[in-house]
């Protein structure tokens, strides 16, 4: 006999109280199998566009700027106008 006749069996021997809260636990069931696919579909995506992300952040080029040290040069000035001392 397999499970899904077993299944059947238990079920016919039932009253009929107890079906609907049978036929709620099966609907139950079948929504998370749903919405866990769902969501794990939705993990690898994101998943991949992540990898993606940091791969072309990764292939970056960084180059410093004259234009940080100009900013600090005056903001030690209107520091230094302000009366405070670095």
């Amino acid at each position: 006999m397999t499970i899904r006749e077993t299944a059947i069996a238990k079920l016919q021997q039932l009253p009929d109280s107890l079906l609907q809260q049978v036929n709620d636990f099966i609907d139950f069931l079948m929504y998370r199998r749903r919405h866990s696919t769902i969501t794990d579909d939705r993990k690898d995506e994101l998943a991949q566009a992540w990898t993606r992300w940091f791969e072309s952040v990764d292939h970056l080029e960084v180059t410093s700027t004259d234009s940080v040290s100009d900013y600090q040069q005056h903001l030690v000035s209107k520091y230094r106008q302000q009366g405070l001392e670095l």
